[in-house]
């Protein structure tokens, strides 16, 4: 096993593209953050408030329940979690992920896609769900990263 994990959720393809990139790029295992609900266009609609995108984020306590687990977190040094900014952070199925983990002594690198926003607040919210852990800042990784690019940026994390 290698002690790095790139876990991600991806709602319509673009961040998973880009954590299997970087997973390759580092040598890392790959897990999907998968809603145990699949979300529909209809729910991924943030144009409406009823949406169940909008519904979540409007809710800082929404956990969305993930349909599997890391096998062994504990086995993992470095976490690079990826997800697509919703309403300028991380979507609430994230939070759901961090809590369900023990990351104390662990580098987590938040990498996002976006259509027009940066990370925002992520990475502070994402400490604040983590105590024990090191949040880095992480990136915006848009435009597809060739493997080489990621795997620069990657460098610096260990």
């Amino acid at each position: 096993m290698a002690n790095q994990l790139v876990a991600y959720f991806s709602a319509s393809g673009v961040t998973a593209r880009v954590a299997r990139d970087l997973a390759d790029a580092v040598g890392a295992d790959l897990f999907e953050i998968e809603p145990a609900e699949p979300y529909t266009a209809a729910d991924l609609n943030w144009q409406s408030s009823s949406s169940r995108s909008s519904v979540e984020m409007n809710d800082e306590s929404c956990r969305p329940a993930i349909a599997g687990k890391v096998a062994d977190m504990a086995g993992y040094d470095t976490v690079y979690v990826g997800f697509p900014v919703w309403w300028y952070v991380e979507p609430r199925i994230i939070d759901t992920f961090l809590e369900a983990y023990d990351f104390t002594g662990k580098v987590v690198v938040p990498f996002a896609t976006s259509g027009g926003s940066g990370l925002g607040q992520a990475p502070q919210r994402m400490q604040a769900l983590v105590p024990g852990a090191d949040v880095k800042q992480g990136r915006l990784l848009n435009g597809r990263p060739s493997i080489h690019q990621l795997g620069q940026w990657a460098q610096q994390f260990g």
